[in-house]
């Protein structure tokens, strides 16, 4: 990132239209990271996301809610050739956590480079007029953002354009009844959507992104340890494996099923993360099970990118292959549920268990005093980064159902993303206070 003093740190903030909105979302251009996302709910006023207080304090407290790339997760260090509708190339992943590992797309990835605001849509490059109308009916709380990551950045060939849509989307209709008959409220929806294109002809290159947001649904309640730990929160992830990794963190090409260990979340006597937590914390990769209706594509051809297609518009359905939930995570102390949808092929869980507390800011929404030496402790955070399988070009047996090898060529565009569902849920029978038009 750069300096303290860069506008970029200055909060763009997204929110609903109401006097009292039920979502807003503060974004900073620098690393495209969320700073912050407020809920209302029953008259309480809840930040979702853990971070620093300042916003310049992403700088030291990294990947704390910024986008993830070129390529998210653990990558082997080397050079490597790489093969996509017969055009070759070298990709050569350089180190940054350890001298074999390459985390995050190497030591200056997307998370440190300032992104550049489109404040109208219709200039965006990457989104089709059909998008862009979308866009402004139903996504008029939004912003795109860009930038150009030049040939070999960090190891990685071609020069990649990158465009990436966030916007917050009205809650939808009223209550759902949930499975132990409670009523549930929708308080709105994040869209985000990432795409991206190689600039020349002739060029392949390996793309993997991802939001590396990190939540708490419990914190701004502020009671104390209890409120401030994730283990009492409950997480659903509909997969079957886990991608095997070795003692770096790294792919070892195999996959873990996920029954009869602690993994299989959905079968916990108590239903909590803390039940049976792993000595280490959680931090791994679970590739999501055969889907009723296959998502839209990752990476197509950009012929297929035709005005009249609308993608944006199928990320926000909500009956369409589109709509299914892979993962949620649910407080019962706050009444918050967040679920997610996606056309990713996994979910890396991560319950932030290298953040050293000293050298760390907590939100004062978070009951900390803002100042670095007052942070969070581990076990604090719900990471929940979607993307595809950690080196799916190295490890084809690793891929899914999909079977995308995480290449993108000349003529393709790469599309990808994720919605996050807001849901509120009470015991009353009347429904929450969230604010009105």
């Amino acid at each position: 990132m750069a300096s303290p003093l860069d506008p970029s740190f200055t909060p763009i903030l997204l929110t609903l239209p109401s006097l009292t909105p039920s979502l807003a979302l503060e974004v900073l251009p620098a690393g495209l990271t969320l700073h912050r996302l407020f809920v209302q709910a029953d008259g309480k006023t809840h930040d979702i996301l853990i971070g620093p207080e300042d916003p310049t304090g992403h700088i030291t407290q990294k990947y704390t809610n910024t986008i993830i790339g070129r390529y998210a997760n653990r990558l082997p260090v080397g050079a490597f050739a790489i093969e996509r509708n017969g055009t070759r190339s070298v990709v050569s992943p350089k180190s940054n956590e350890a001298p074999t590992v390459s985390l995050h797309g190497g030591p200056k990835g997307f998370d440190a480079y300032p992104w550049e605001p489109i404040p109208d849509p219709s200039a965006a490059e990457l989104f089709t007029p059909a998008e862009i109308a979308t866009i402004q009916t139903h996504l008029p709380t939004s912003l795109i953002f860009k930038r150009i990551s030049e040939d070999e950045e960090e190891g990685y060939p071609g020069r990649l354009l990158i465009e990436v849509l966030v916007g917050l989307v009205q809650p939808d209709g009223g209550a759902n009844l949930t499975t132990d008959g409670k009523k549930e409220w929708n308080l709105g929806s994040v869209l985000i959507v990432y795409r991206a294109k190689l600039l020349e002809e002739d060029k392949v290159t390996p793309i993997n992104l991802t939001q590396h947001w990190g939540f708490n649904l419990d914190a701004s309640l502020q009671e104390g340890n209890d409120t401030l730990t994730i283990k009492d929160h409950t997480i659903s992830i509909k997969a079957d494996n886990t991608l095997e990794l070795n003692s770096e963190g790294l792919s070892t090409g195999s996959l873990l099923p996920v029954a009869g260990t602690h993994h299989a979340h959905a079968k916990k006597t108590t239903g909590r993360i803390g039940e049976n937590f792993p000595e280490r914390g959680y931090d791994e990769f679970y590739l999501f099970s055969g889907r009723a209706a296959p998502p839209p594509p990752t990476v197509l051809p950009a012929s297929q990118l035709k005005p009249e297609v609308d993608l944006v518009g199928a990320a926000l359905s909500r009956d369409g292959p589109a709509s299914e939930e892979v993962a949620s995570l649910t407080s019962g102390k706050s009444g918050l549920r967040v679920g997610f949808a996606t056309n990713q092929p996994g979910v890396q869980f991560y319950s932030n268990n290298l953040s050293v507390s000293e050298n760390g800011a907590r939100k004062k929404i978070h009951g900390g005093s803002g100042a670095v030496g007052d942070g969070y402790p581990p076990g604090t955070a719900a990471f929940l980064e979607f993307h595809a399988p950690l080196a799916a070009w190295i490890h084809p047996q690793t891929r899914g159902p999909t079977g995308e090898d995480t290449l993108l060529a000349s003529g393709e565009v790469y599309n990808n993303f994720v919605r996050l569902d807001v849901w509120y849920r009470d015991d009353a029978t009347s429904g929450p206070s969230t604010g009105g038009n």
